[in-house]
């Protein structure tokens, strides 16, 4: 542990000398990622500083019991020596996740995407729920929330609704939310009492800065078109709602939620980024299948990875095998259990995979 940690210390300093080089200030990609690398390295050189005190706590103990020679002073050794001993298995344990690689997407904020699956309206309303549930959790977060996009149900709900969610380690955080959500419960316009179950898909992307993704505008077709509201009436009679279409790829993006023309173009611009960048990654996990295996289902969104079950109050996550019976809780935006959970089960398995942990 002591010589992973030195080599944390001698990059560490690295990394500190570093990002003061102008010539590392004028390329602001790699400013960045070392300004990124560098407040991670600080909170292990802090835990470093700790392990390194303990340490130090238990050799002083142990040479003075095994001195022997004051037995007042052994009995205090040996009080010191449980104490360590007792806080020193937690503490590598934390250092051990926080030598873990990181995922360097954790950091980026992400474009959130809710659609509606199969249930019909029902589908449309849950949706909604989740949107509601996230954009609590988010607040609860201090994170930023901006709708770019959304089309409404014909019941209430959202056939598909895209957010951006900006914060701290808002990637790292919702990343595994990507999948098919279930819920089971008496819909609005069930009539018999009979309990439905629908589904809504979420996917969540990174979203691209623009050195992650160059966009060549020549390959991309623009089309401006009045924003619409509930139903397809017209919100308002100006051109400002911004369709782009990528033609080497096919993928489309749009948003309407701004007033202005240039807004518009800008957000779906970030969506249009961060699809092609999901793209990029999708093809770099398939080339790297051991690090496929050992993630928790956080891409495939053909997967049922959560049921939300009203009538027995509980949300089941099938990835772990986690169930809570807190839904009311949760679909308020308390999501704090589930996703430390997932992300502990997920650091476990890279502990093991990178043969820290048997």
């Amino acid at each position: 542990m002591i010589e992973r940690l030195a080599i944390v210390k001698q990059r560490f300093d690295e990394v500190s000398d570093l990002i003061i080089q102008p010539e590392v200030i004028a390329d602001q990609k790699r400013y960045i990622e070392l300004n990124r690398e560098y407040k991670d390295l600080s909170a292990l050189i802090e835990k470093r500083k700790d392990y390194l005190k303990l340490s130090q706590r238990l050799k002083e103990a142990e040479e003075i019991i095994s001195d022997g020679s004051d037995p007042e002073m052994s009995d205090m050794a040996k009080e010191e020596l449980e104490e360590v001993k007792s806080k020193l298995p937690a503490l590598e344990e934390t250092i051990r996740f926080m030598l873990i690689p990181k995922d360097p997407e954790d950091a980026k904020n992400v474009v959130m995407e809710l659609r509606a699956g199969t249930g019909g309206d029902e589908a449309s309303i849950f949706a909604g729920d989740l949107y509601r549930m996230y954009t609590k959790y988010c607040e609860r977060k201090g994170w930023k929330v901006s709708v770019v996009d959304l089309s409404e149900g014909t019941s209430g709900g959202f056939k598909e609704i895209i957010i951006e969610v900006s914060g701290t380690e808002v990637y790292g955080t919702l990343k595994f939310e990507s999948g098919v959500h279930r819920v089971q419960r008496v819909p609005q316009t069930e009539t018999q009492g009979r309990v439905h179950t629908s589904a809504a898909t979420v996917m969540v992307l990174p979203e691209a800065e623009e050195f992650d993704v160059e966009i060549d505008m020549n390959e991309v077709r623009l089309d401006l078109f009045c924003s619409s509201g509930p139903g397809g009436q017209s919100v308002n009679t100006t051109y400002s709602a911004v369709r782009l279409t990528h033609l080497p790829t096919g993928i489309v993006a749009q948003c309407q939620d701004q007033k202005s023309q240039h807004k518009n173009k800008e957000k779906a611009l970030k969506v249009l980024r961060s699809r092609l960048y999901e793209l990029e990654l999708s093809k770099k996990l398939e080339e790297d299948s051991a690090k496929r295996n050992a993630m928790v289902s956080s891409g495939d969104r053909s997967a049922k990875i959560r049921t939300y079950n009203y009538p027995q109050g509980r949300v089941t996550d099938h990835r772990i095998g986690l169930t809570l019976y807190d839904l009311q809780n949760i679909v308020n935006g308390d999501l704090g259990k589930l996703v430390d959970e997932i992300q502990l089960h997920y650091n476990t398995e890279k502990l093991k995979v990178s043969g820290d942990l048997i």
